[in-house]
């Protein structure tokens, strides 16, 4: 069967209809930056490409520190007059917002396949979570707010680009709700023109957002340390993590520091194995680049056999490939767990780590191969990873204690409930957790122990939406957690001396232990 690109899918049918809808932000071979309440074609377009086949796409406009610095100063600005602004009025703005976000919807979500490869079922949700995500906000702000104040200027949201909408874009407008400005830096990997097209509607409601592309050499030490920023929001890996951790450290700043784990998938005394191959193949929804992606299982030894009875059939049964290819243009977009990993070189990468890991032991359980995709002919799938099985990745490997961030696993064989908990807790913390178990005593234990801010018992947790609190433990989180009540609280003011649920260096404070 000879695969075709959907008729109306093209990348230069979704950029000339972004330019339709929002001309203020798109120019014809540029996109511009929004601060100061205005579209600035500022900054040096720096070269993009699709990770689905290797379109070239709309760059980020690259500003240099000087020009973010003014645009913190017109941030503060715009906050000092947002956050006078009755709670009704902000309620309303935010509210066209999402009508606009609605309408534009599968423009939306478009961006995001050509940006980051997301498939369409996946891409739609990212913007639909992002809209009934905040409506939620709307309903309960008000109650969220009693006894409590804006922050003294705006907040600052550097995000990865995994989730434009539903992180990012969410998060924007509930911070606006609560009485803040919001700048955000447009992720260097991918999700500018959803971004933009996303902060173009909203600003045309009257949101005080800021959106500025730039190196995180030139711009994170302005939208880190200024002393204008009120609050600093970071989601991403370690490295950079530690990174604004280190730069907030002297500073006493409100901060949000969301961090990868390696989030681990326990197995012991369990049985429901047909339960089980349904949750492996969900855990491979966009090639598991997600923060609350299950890369590593731990297994019961005598188990193993059983293990492997369910897993395996489930691992390939994954179908992944070109998320706009259909056989005819009457075909409605595929169903696909994944699609082309971020970028070529995390494809090389991950590829390259795993040939290590086997040459230093690991056991290939299963390769799958990119043929198998689902592709255009002849299109460039230097992005694309088909997914892979390990046993036993040597310890000497980034994929024995990190988070691969793609269609890898791993999986570790134990014979104590010591070694199951150990092994669970290799990354000194993580976002979720799951135990697959028949017996609930086994389920307490091993939920008590592991150092995961969610664990599941016989399911998958994930980031959760509306009322759902997030965080984590150890080097996964640093600063206050979010989620429902808590997202509110980490963005504005509260008594004098209040100490916010978070991990924080001098004191880490659960959520339940919030009075």
């Amino acid at each position: 069967m000879t695969l075709m690109l959907k008729p109306g899918t093209e990348w230069t049918t979704l950029y000339r209809r972004c330019r339709e809808t929002a001309p203020e932000a798109f120019g014809a071979d540029r996109v511009n930056n929004h601060w100061g309440g205005s579209w600035r074609a500022d900054g040096e377009p720096r070269l993009a490409v699709s990770p689905v086949d290797g379109t070239e796409i709309a760059g980020p406009p690259m500003i240099d520190a000087a020009t973010a610095e003014a645009a913190v100063r017109a941030a503060v600005d715009q906050h000092n007059a947002w956050r006078v602004q009755p709670l009704a009025e902000r309620r309303a703005r935010v509210r066209a917002a999402l009508d606009a976000w609605g309408e534009h919807r599968d423009l939306l979500a478009l961006a995001l396949v050509w940006e980051i490869g997301k498939p369409w079922r996946l891409a739609r949700q990212d913007v639909d979570r992002a809209i009934s995500g905040v409506e939620w906000y709307l309903d309960e702000i008000e109650e969220m707010l009693d006894g409590r104040a804006p922050l003294d200027g705006p907040v600052s949201n550097i995000a990865s680009w995994n989730y434009p909408m539903s992180v990012l874009a969410h998060a924007m407008c509930v911070q606006a709700l609560a009485g803040n400005a919001a700048i955000a830096k447009t992720p260097t990997d991918g999700g500018l023109v959803c971004l933009t097209l996303a902060v173009a509607l909203a600003a045309r409601e009257g949101l005080p957002f800021t959106l500025l592309s730039g190196g995180g050499r030139e711009l994170s030490p302005v939208l880190v340390r200024a002393p204008e920023i009120g609050c600093v929001s970071f989601v991403g890996g370690r490295d950079t993590g530690g990174q604004v951790a280190t730069a907030l450290a002297d500073l006493g700043k409100r901060h949000i520091l969301e961090q990868e784990g390696l989030n681990c998938w326990g197995v012991w005394e369990y049985s429901d194995w047909e339960t089980f191959t349904g949750q492996v193949r969900k855990t491979f929804d966009y090639a598991k680049q997600r923060c609350t992606a299950y890369p590593r299982f731990i297994v019961q030894r005598s188990l193993f056999d059983r293990f492997l009875g369910a897993y395996l059939p489930a691992v390939s049964a994954v179908r992944f490939g070109h998320p706009l290819a259909v056989s005819d243009a009457a075909e409605e977009l595929p169903e696909l767990d994944f699609g082309p990993l971020i970028n070529a070189a995390k494809a090389k990468d991950l590829a390259a780590q795993v040939a290590d890991a086997v040459a230093g032991g690991a056991v290939p359980l299963y390769r799958g191969a990119v043929s198998d995709a689902r592709l255009l002919p002849g299109q460039n799938t230097d992005a694309y990873v088909a997914p892979v099985a390990l046993l036993e990745p040597p310890r000497s490997s980034p994929l024995f204690h990190a988070e691969p961030f793609g269609p890898v696993d791993s999986i570790v064989l134990v014979d104590t409930e010591a070694e199951l908990l150990a092994a669970m807790n290799a990354s000194n913390g993580a976002l979720v957790s799951s135990i697959s178990t028949d017996d609930p005593d086994v389920a307490a234990r091993i939920s008590a122990g592991v150092r995961a801010f969610k664990v599941g018992v016989n399911k998958p947790r994930s980031r959760g939406d509306r009322a759902e609190l997030f965080g984590g433990w150890g080097d996964s989180w640093r600063g206050a957690f979010v989620g429902g009540r808590l997202l509110v609280q980490a963005v504005t003011r509260g008594p004098a001396g209040e100490r916010l649920p978070g991990n924080f260096p001098d004191y880490t404070l659960r959520p339940e232990e919030h009075g």
